[in-house]
């Protein structure tokens, strides 16, 4: 019986982009290239700030000698580090945006099947980068509120 309900199902038609769709996937490039130069600039200027302020705030912590202390050394390279660990982690979805926007306009352009496949491959990778910074950032946010949970509830027992 089941059988029969299966074997009446039309094939799968392959999907075809339409003038319309053509022209949304037009305009979504453009905005998305020009959304990755913006983010590459501002990756550049992240960069560029953790170095300078980094080791601005380090040298403002001189030795014991003259009156500084060794946090502002340590500060410093702490704002270095998570400075630059946040334009590592914008630097990968800025990339895959980049270049869905670029081989999507070339698909278009070229009427490339292959072109489009490797577009809508980097759109794929950054949504799942996307989603994998998205669930460890929401298992950060639970484990810090745990800890402060935690904290409260030991410090109400003392």
């Amino acid at each position: 019986m089941e059988t029969d309900f299966y074997d009446n199902t039309p094939e799968p038609q392959a999907l075809t982009i339409t003038l319309p769709s053509t022209a949304y996937l037009r305009e979504i490039a453009k905005w998305g290239k020009f959304l990755a130069i913006v983010g590459f600039i501002g990756i550049g200027l992240m960069v560029i700030i953790a170095l300078f302020a980094g080791t601005a705030i380090g040298s403002l912590s001189l030795p014991e000698e003259s009156g500084g202390s060794a946090a502002g050394m340590i500060g410093g390279g702490f704002f270095i580090f998570f400075y630059l660990l946040f334009a590592l982690l914008y630097f990968f979805p800025v990339l895959y945006l980049y270049r869905f926007s670029g081989k999507m306009q070339e698909a278009l352009r070229l009427q490339n099947e292959e072109l489009l496949v490797t577009s809508f491959a980097n759109l794929k990778s950054l949504f799942k980068f996307m989603g994998v910074l998205t669930i460890v950032m929401l298992s950060f946010y639970v484990l810090a509120m745990l800890f402060v949970f935690l904290g409260v509830g030991i410090g109400s027992m003392m």
